[in-house]
């Protein structure tokens, strides 16, 4: 029976740099995969990149409680994941690993407690996830604007995780994830 890993952090931390480094270790993650009510964009296949399902079908499971965790991010577009695929990966023997904002990662560690690692991913600084931001150059100024606010907020999450690692220098924050993993999967 496979273990959870969740992460969450501000946009610009480097989350999803550090995830993908740890999906190259031989540890056996495997990427939970989340339900969305958008549609496959470009090359994306239903239950490969994300489970697809309409708004409709996303607000009927959500009252049949099938999901772990969910947020409507813009009315009619939600993004979620399904209690079941976590079960099936679980059950496969897959370490799933979960990339989720600060909510639904307390969601997610309250309803697995100890079967599950919850890691947070901290920023050096508010001012340096403003350079970093800036430096993506794939924000506009308010969108910069917006995601810093949200930062702020997400922050205030950090002590709630079994785990915050500060990425101020990635191979060191790499190494210290990777270490983290280890002792937990181990465990």
């Amino acid at each position: 029976m496979g273990k959870l890993i969740i992460f969450s952090a501000p946009s610009g931390s480097g989350k999803s740099t550090i995830i993908n480094y740890l999906l190259a270790q031989p540890l056996n993650l495997a990427f939970s995969i989340s339900a969305t009510s958008r549609p496959p964009r470009g090359t994306e296949k239903d239950g490969v990149e994300y489970f697809f399902l309409t708004p409709e079908e996303f607000r009927r499971r959500i009252a049949n409680h099938e999901f772990l965790e969910y947020e409507e991010v813009y009315p009619d577009r939600f993004y979620g994941t399904l209690k079941s695929q976590v079960e099936k990966q679980l059950a496969e023997g897959q370490n799933v690993v979960f990339d989720v904002d600060v909510v639904g990662g307390c969601n997610i560690k309250q309803h697995y407690g100890d079967r599950a690692l919850s890691i947070f991913i901290q920023p050096p600084s508010i001012e340096e996830l403003r350079k970093r931001l800036e430096h993506r150059a794939t924000d506009a100024p308010e969108v910069i604007a917006s995601r810093l606010a949200k930062a702020e907020y997400e922050l205030s999450f950090a002590p709630r995780f079994d785990k915050v690692i500060v990425n101020d220098d990635l191979e060191k924050a790499e190494a210290e994830t990777l270490q983290t993993i280890i002792k937990f999967l181990n465990a």
